[in-house]
């Protein structure tokens, strides 16, 4: 069997209440599927429309119904994030996760936090009339089938593609105080099946800071290099004079020799800032799969980029992340619950307005490559 696409949409309600990261956690850690796509959207009236008859005529009028009085309403769309999967047979697995909805209303004994719908959606109905719905929260929506999810990918697709890939919903009484920062999910939280990015993104939400775009995204070895570029100057002023001090104390250890300080700075020029310009090497191949120099060897990492707006946004997001060394970074950060070492420490945000502006651009994030890939998929 081939693999298949298909998708979970996260909805406004779901996102308001900042239940995301939980989400993904659930997605990701659950399932041998890869996220191969994400992107923050803000559905028009006219694909809330369309998207909603598909789903009636799938006899599904409880989601039609909430799709058309919840992704757009008053006027205006709310923020809904879409998740492409890609693997074998991937309808049956997301909906088996995201669970069923069930026409009864359960008692609070018989719910089990199995599914997603079981820990974040809501069902009541009335007490004197089993059969009317009160309230119906969904958390999030999936196809049943390939067949259902060939329409809606294809309605999607065609949606996406004039979307910008940041959302801009709403109006704030002092755009003035509002900033954006970006923040990347590094590869060591792709490594393998693990809720580790959507636990970061939950962490992140404590900040009261709204995710207007998400994407999944390669980093090519020149956008590394591009990226990381400040970085190399800073490792050699750094690093270069500790390990070129190190190498001179071994040699004088294993020669038995008194070195000059002529001969020291000599080994700290030649010996210490080619150690800095490795780690600069290592961090490359590490963001971008490809080592310079040696690229036709490498393979490509993943990482996920995500765009937080808010007041103070840059300081807030910093705050929670932490430190660049882990073992410096206070507990309950990122960077404390999950980093390694300073290369190797989980997740990059921006650390200025300026560095934003920089890093934006060279990631692309005005770009998102979702409809391209559904429409490859589809043909």
């Amino acid at each position: 069997m081939n693999d298949s696409l298909s998708y979970v949409m996260v909805t406004p309600y779901t996102i308001a209440k900042s239940r995301t990261g939980g989400v993904i956690a659930r997605l990701l850690s659950q399932l041998d599927l890869e996220l191969v796509g994400a992107q923050m959207v803000a559905p028009s009236a006219s694909f809330v429309k369309a998207y909603a008859d598909l789903l009636r005529e799938q006899k599904a009028p409880l989601l039609s119904d909430y799709v058309e009085q919840n992704l757009f309403s008053f006027g205006r769309s709310h923020r809904t994030l879409l998740l492409l999967f890609k693997g074998r047979d991937p309808c049956a697995k997301l909906s088996d996760i995201v669970g069923a909805i069930y026409a009864e209303n359960r008692s609070i004994e018989s719910l089990t936090g199995e599914t997603i719908r079981d820990t974040y959606a809501d069902l009541i109905v009335d007490a004197n009339d089993p059969s009317k719905v009160t309230y119906f929260e969904p958390a999030v929506l999936t196809p049943r089938n390939e067949i259902h999810a060939a329409k809606e990918l294809a309605l999607i697709r065609d949606f996406l593609v004039d979307q910008p890939n940041i959302v801009s919903n709403i109006s704030y009484p002092d755009p003035s105080k509002i900033e954006k920062t970006l923040v990347i999910l590094k590869p060591d939280n792709w490594a393998y099946a693990s809720g580790k990015p959507g636990t970061i993104i939950d962490m992140f939400s404590r900040t009261g800071m709204r995710i207007v775009g998400m994407k999944i995204h390669q980093f090519t070895l020149e956008q590394a290099l591009e990226f990381y570029g400040p970085v190399e100057s800073a490792l050699k002023e750094k690093l270069a004079p500790i390990f070129g001090k190190k190498a001179a104390d071994v040699l004088e250890r294993e020669f038995d020799i008194k070195l000059s300080a002529e001969v020291t700075g000599a080994i700290t020029e030649s010996f210490g800032k080619e150690y800095a310009r490795s780690q600069f090497r290592d961090i490359i191949e590490f963001m971008s799969g490809r080592r310079p120099g040696n690229e036709e060897k490498q393979g490509r990492v993943k990482t996920m980029i995500l765009v937080y707006e808010g007041e103070g946004a840059v300081q807030k997001i910093r705050e929670v992340l932490g430190p660049t060394d882990p073992l410096k970074a206070p507990g309950g950060t990122v960077r404390r619950e999950f980093g390694s070492n300073v290369m190797v420490n989980t997740a990059h945000a921006s650390d200025s307005h300026e560095s934003f502006a920089r890093e934006q651009a060279i990631v692309r994030i005005s770009e998102n490559n979702l409809a391209a890939l559904i429409s490859e998929f589809l043909g």
